[in-house]
């Protein structure tokens, strides 16, 4: 991250500039997938206190999030998933996704945790440009833009699309899961359309899920 903050963008074509927002972004949000595990005791099994201590760094790295508040949220959507008491869910269709991905993040974002955010990018804008005049410009390319495009595919494929499919089937006891080939299915959201399975067997870590997701096509064909 740091090579690319101080690359001269405006010499660079386009093509580049995408892969390298692709490549944070796919970097951004596999912070949060390996958060994620911490949550659920994945990350060190048999430590949790480690377990806890790496799942907080990894959310601070990701967009500065409370490890603690993010937990309790996170373990209320497991437990009262589809009900008005889970807080990732929306029960109006109707607002469709940009609303509720504008109530999603208003759950999880705080006032304090924004400014954190803007002083720490106007901080590296300012160190950015010190090098080259359009410093301002690398830190939209490189921070900004994966942050926001990783919290966009966090939502569409791990909590919107999973949860759609669990309202159009009437089945409010634990999201859907989206049925897609294992590499797609990576590149999407590293598994997290896998979504029933993995509210199912919490214990299993994201790349397990691909295997889990296998044996329940084989055990229910369609």
């Amino acid at each position: 991250m740091i090579s690319l903050l101080r690359l001269d963008l405006f010499s660079h074509s386009a093509w580049c500039l995408g892969a390298a927002v692709l490549v944070r972004t796919a970097f951004q949000t596999g912070l949060f997938i390996t958060a994620h595990d911490a949550m659920h005791g994945v990350l060190a099994p048999g430590a949790p206190s480690i377990n806890h201590r790496l799942g907080a760094s990894l959310l601070w790295l990701y967009a500065g999030l409370p490890y603690r508040s993010c937990l309790r949220k996170h373990h209320n959507h497991h437990r009262f998933s589809g009900s008005r008491l889970d807080p990732d869910f929306c029960a109006d269709a109707s607002i469709g996704p940009c609303g509720w991905y504008r109530s999603f993040m208003a759950g999880y974002l705080s006032r304090g945790q924004m400014i954190r955010l803007l002083a720490l990018w106007l901080g590296l804008a300012v160190l950015t440009t010190a090098h080259h005049a359009t410093g301002w410009c690398n830190v939209l390319v490189v921070c900004v833009a994966p942050l926001l495009l990783s919290s966009w595919q966090l939502f569409v494929f791990g909590t919107y699309l999973p949860h759609r499919i669990q309202q159009r089937a009437g089945d409010l006891q634990a999201p859907g899961s989206m049925d897609l080939p294992v590499w797609l299915s990576l590149l999407t959201c590293f598994h997290f359309g896998y979504h029933r399975e993995h509210h199912e067997c919490p214990q299993l870590a994201w790349f397990e899920l691909p295997a889990e997701h296998r044996r329940r096509r084989v055990l229910t064909p369609s």
